[in-house]
């Protein structure tokens, strides 16, 4: 059955928070449409202490703008803004439109740049560059498969013991158990990452495969990486 929430509502805000506690997306591993749906629920940003609904709508707001899709348009009338111009008759006979005399020694529209918009234009090219090397560290989803030693290593412990490993710029997402073989299980799990501070591989080889992860975890794979 499809979740439902309502956003315009404490208690739906807060079916959702929950909801979203353990989860990267409001289905699947990527955003899709479902997200999309909710998204758009929201004529404002969560309250800030739904954390959870605060760091999805976050996040499904930078993907929006990284596609170039901003805010909602709130509704435009465009209006024609065609400049008359003479007629063919009017030009044979050497005639100009009506007061466009008095301006044509004034107005010089394909003139060179003065040194004034020369000037502006490269404070507003310095400002650019300057906002560009300001912007916030890029993140990265990623999906991790963690392996058991055998079938008799305790999934719920093994992922407890994944979830335990608390860094700066880590958030641990939704997980599935997924079938090996013989049967054994794996776990695969999602996690949200801030480039600059966290590091998969230390990760992997400081945290979850060493004492005291290790009792249940014998390796991890990366099966998919994506920039945010």
């Amino acid at each position: 059955m499809a979740a439902s929430f309502s956003v315009n509502s404490e208690a739906g805000l807060k079916k959702l928070d929950d909801y979203l506690l353990s989860r990267s997306y409001i289905t699947g591993y990527q955003a899709s449409k479902d997200d999309m749906a909710v998204y758009t629920e929201f004529s404002l940003a969560p309250p800030s202490k739904y954390t959870n609904v605060v760091r999805w709508y976050n996040h499904i707001d930078a993907l929006l703008k990284l596609s170039g899709v901003t805010a909602a348009g709130q509704g435009v009338k465009v209006e024609s803004s065609a400049v008359p111009v003479a007629s063919t008759s009017d030009v044979s006979k050497g005639k100009a439109p009506a007061d466009d005399d008095e301006d044509d020694d004034d107005v010089d529209l394909f003139g060179e740049e003065t040194e004034e918009e020369k000037k502006a234009a490269e404070e507003r090219a310095a400002q650019v560059k300057a906002s560009g090397k300001k912007k916030e560290s890029g993140k990265s989803s990623v999906l991790l498969d963690v392996k058991p030693w055998d079938d008799e290593t305790d999934m719920v412990k093994l992922e407890e013991a994944v979830r335990n490993v608390k860094m700066e710029g880590l958030l641990w997402g939704a997980s599935k158990l997924m079938p090996v073989g013989y049967g054994i299980k794996k776990l695969q799990i999602m996690m949200t990452i801030v480039d600059d501070l966290v590091s998969v591989d230390t990760l992997i080889e400081d945290h979850l495969c060493v004492e005291p992860a290790n009792e249940y975890i014998q390796s991890c794979d990366i099966v998919a990486f994506n920039k945010i």
